[in-house]
């Protein structure tokens, strides 16, 4: 007996979903399509994250750049080998407590203490080490461990006890400045001697071949990162940059690393201050992205609930950031001491506070959270270093930097929201 397979059609819904099933598999992410594209690919996924507003690091490198040509022509001397290799040190207090803050932003929370902290901090270092005689590595670790501890204190409050992050940062921004005080007694001011901290700002490595070395490690570091997670995520069958984008992209870093190596061989070599930067936001990059402590930061700034239910130790996460946060104030303090050579009675006061929170936040980094990369406060601090020394050698007043430094901040927070509105509307936040 034969069966007339043509006898009964089939039902509306099983067209239906075979429709769709069809529809489906022929649904491609358009970032898939970028390789075999070309040119025109690559201009389409430009358009796509304009429109998005997902442009990354990009507005920020050119707002650098013009920074750079309008200072210039005012002032010959500015992109000078030995302004530029100052700036470069310069930056390195600010920056390190900015790495700090970026963990922080990223749970959409702030830490208003880290000026307070990374002032006790240099004046810990100063007591222990020259009022008292001790080893000045020891004095330099407990030093750091005084930041760690604060910014635990910190941590604790807000994630044990329910206090607001901005609430018990402002007290701590009180509390601590008043143990600098203390601690530094009716002096006031600890010259530091020429030892390890010291030596943190002012030490050099001569040899030419210490810069390009830098230069090449972080060139070919960057390529072996982005290769391998590009090889993940093709074995995952997930959505992954083309080899010849991540090739164009070393080829950029390396145009910009040696030639950064030959503005420091051009003056005194290579900084110590920035080699053990460059370091800093290598390993804190890592931890961020690469590990699962980095993921469940992120998770904490996209939803607390959702990381609740996902069995993620909120507290836990909280008091450890902060505790990095305070931490990060702890070192920063030491290179803003070493740079002024002494710990005194306004370490951690003035414009710190609002520098290291606007160079993470001017460098990409979201005031929402769940968004950033603790290498953008490196693009943010050069932002912030380079108007302050551009406008010194202008011989603007103190007065008018803060103005302009506040108003590039304004401009960053508000193309934040902006960007951040612009993604809901394109539904991808």
């Amino acid at each position: 007996m034969s069966i007339d397979k043509t006898s009964t059609p089939p039902e509306d819904g099983a067209v239906a979903n075979t429709e769709a099933a069809a529809g489906a598999a022929g649904v491609v992410d358009p970032r898939l399509l970028v390789r075999e594209q070309g040119f025109a690919g690559y201009l389409t996924e430009f358009k796509r994250k304009m429109k998005a507003g997902d442009l990354g690091s990009l507005p920020v490198v050119i707002g650098l750049v013009i920074i750079w040509i309008i200072f210039q022509s005012l002032n010959s001397n500015f992109l000078t080998a030995g302004n530029l290799s100052d700036i470069s040190v310069a930056m390195v207090g600010t920056g390190m407590i900015a790495v700090g803050i970026v963990f922080v932003l990223l749970l959409g929370e702030i830490d208003l203490s880290v000026g307070s902290v990374s002032g006790v901090a240099g004046a810990t270092f100063a007591v222990l080490n020259v009022t008292h005689g001790m080893n000045e590595v020891l004095a330099f670790v407990l030093a750091i461990l005084t930041g760690a501890v604060a910014g635990a204190v910190h941590g604790f409050f807000f994630a044990k006890i329910g206090v607001p992050a901005f609430a018990v940062t402002l007290a701590g921004l009180l509390f601590w400045n008043g143990l600098m005080l203390k601690v530094l007694g009716d002096n006031g001011t600890i010259n530091l001697n020429d030892g390890l901290v010291s030596k943190l700002t002012t030490y050099y490595f001569s040899d030419v071949a210490a810069a390009y070395g830098l230069a090449l490690a972080v060139t070919v570091l960057y390529f072996l990162s982005a290769f391998f997670a590009n090889k993940r995520r093709e074995a995952a069958g997930v959505p992954s940059r083309p080899l010849s984008e991540t090739i164009l992209r070393t080829v950029l870093l390396a145009v910009v690393s040696f030639a950064a190596a030959i503005v420091f061989n051009q003056y005194k070599g290579l900084p110590l201050a920035v080699l053990i930067f460059v370091a800093v936001l290598f390993v804190t990059d890592f931890v961020l992205r690469r590990t699962a402590y980095g993921r469940k930061v992120f998770a904490l700034g996209g939803s607390v609930e959702a990381s609740r239910r996902a069995g993620i130790n909120v507290d836990m996460v909280r008091i450890s950031v902060f505790a990095i946060s305070g931490t990060f104030a702890a070192v920063g303090g030491l290179f803003i001491a070493s740079k002024i050579a002494a710990a005194n009675q306004s370490a951690g006061s003035g414009d710190l506070l609002m520098n290291a929170i606007a160079a993470a936040v001017i460098g990409g980094t979201s005031l929402f959270g769940g968004r950033g990369r603790t290498w953008n406060a490196l693009l943010g601090v050069l932002v912030i270093v380079s108007i302050q020394y551009g406008l010194a050698l202008q011989g603007v007043a103190s007065p008018v930097q803060y103005m302009i430094t506040g108003g590039v901040l304004l401009a960053t927070v508000v193309i934040d929201a902006v960007t951040r509105k612009t993604q809901k509307t394109a539904g991808r936040a």
